[in-house]
């Protein structure tokens, strides 16, 4: 017997629930797996978080106690204190120090060693003879001036020559007359008297002429006036060209300075006077010359303070003979105490409280007490003591400031 053949719609029916079947378990075991993920995270999270917490209570450092105990005007650092290992305590030491106080000064000219060119009359620059920075000689010829005031003076002068002779003539013919008794006493009289007058406005003229400048006794006078150096130097200032007219007698128009001997002038603050006198020892160091040191000695100390800057003039002379300083240079001058044996501390041991200064003193192991200091002044890092503190005893040096309160 043949089996009955199916129709293709028979076989489609049939095959389509065993597929369903298997997306269903493919789905399930997906589903199971992820669950398994999900609860296995979350344990290890759960033990970790559990262990964690178990180590750093099982680590936890015990209470250490206060960092510091204060008892009225004592302050205790206990053993086991973190701030043991903070501070620094060190004995006040005894130092052999020389103060030393650097002030910024210039170079000037000696004044006693400086001359203004004041010209003697009014009149025009026609030649200009030298340059600013110039060194000139004595009698070197510096300008050239025309001045009508000059032609005035040598007429004056020749008046008064001519006035004299005349006069000598007539004395001479009275004195001849009245040793024959040719001539009244009144006439001879009279006759001495115009020589005498005569004689005193010659003098007068030539000394003129002499004040100008010039030689009273030239034959050939010149209209030109040549001003000269009165001394041999440097023109340091020049305040007149060539053309130029000149009518102030009081205003100058150059200045010659010897600077063979100059002057370092320092300003020094009103504070600081007490630490200078006459003859200390100096020791200055020019910006020209930074590796060089001159030594010197305090010169001259001003009896007046400045109103408006409140500093004293103080200067130092020093030979120039080589004119290696020059007016205006600066330059800064160490002024020399004598040495002096001080208390001193770090300057870290000083801590601020209400504008003044105050320490930490050591007055048993570990035990401190705030006491209030004064100071002189600062050498580099030490703290030069006033008064509050004596060598030998022990202070805070270092960490001060964790116990101020």
């Amino acid at each position: 017997m043949s089996e009955p053949e199916l129709s293709p719609s028979s076989e489609h029916s049939s095959s389509q629930p065993s597929k369903l079947g298997f997306t269903s378990l493919v789905m399930g075991l997906g589903l199971v797996g992820l669950a398994v993920v999900l609860v296995t995270g979350a344990y290890r999270q759960v033990v970790t978080s559990y262990g964690t917490k178990a180590l750093a209570q099982g680590t936890a450092k015990p209470d250490s106690g206060p960092l510091l105990v204060r008892e009225g005007d004592r302050i205790i650092v206990p053993e086991g204190s973190s701030l043991r290992s903070k501070l620094t305590v060190e004995a006040v030491a005894e130092q052999e120090i020389r103060q030393t106080l650097a002030l910024p000064a210039i170079v000037e000219a000696d004044p006693s060693r400086l001359v203004k060119i004041v010209p003697p009359l009014a009149g025009r620059i026609t030649q200009l003879k030298v340059q600013l920075g110039e060194r000139v000689v004595a009698g070197q010829p510096l300008a050239i001036f025309d001045s009508p005031d000059l032609g005035s003076a040598y007429a004056d002068h020749e008046r008064a020559t001519v006035l004299l002779e005349l006069a000598r003539k007539n004395r001479d013919r009275a004195r001849d007359l009245s040793k024959i008794g040719g001539a009244a006493v009144r006439e001879m009289q009279q006759a001495e008297t115009d020589y005498v007058t005569a004689d005193v406005e010659h003098i007068r003229a030539d000394n003129r002429l002499r004040q100008i400048g010039v030689n009273p006794e030239a034959t050939d006078p010149s209209k030109t006036l040549t001003i000269t150096a009165p001394i041999a130097g440097s023109v340091i200032a020049l305040d007149v060209g060539a053309g130029a007219f000149w009518n102030d007698p009081n205003a100058s128009l150059m200045t010659v300075a010897d600077l063979s001997s100059i002057w370092v002038t320092a300003n020094v603050p009103e504070k600081d006077t007490a630490l200078i006198s006459k003859g200390q020892a100096v020791e200055v160091v020019f910006a020209a010359y930074p590796g060089e040191v001159f030594k010197g000695e305090v010169l001259f100390v001003s009896d007046i303070v400045d109103p408006d800057s409140r500093r004293t003039k103080v200067r130092i002379a020093f030979a120039n003979p080589e004119i290696r300083l020059k007016p205006n240079m600066f330059a800064t001058v160490s002024f020399l105490a004598p040495a002096q044996k001080v208390a001193t501390v770090p300057a870290t041991a000083l801590v601020l409280k209400n504008d003044g200064e105050r320490v930490f003193v050591e007055i048993a192991p570990w035990t401190f007490q705030s006491r209030n200091v004064e100071t002189n002044y600062q050498q580099g890092n030490a703290a030069v003591i006033k008064s509050g503190l004596t060598a030998g005893e022990r202070a805070v040096v270092k960490g001060g400031v964790l116990l101020n309160d």
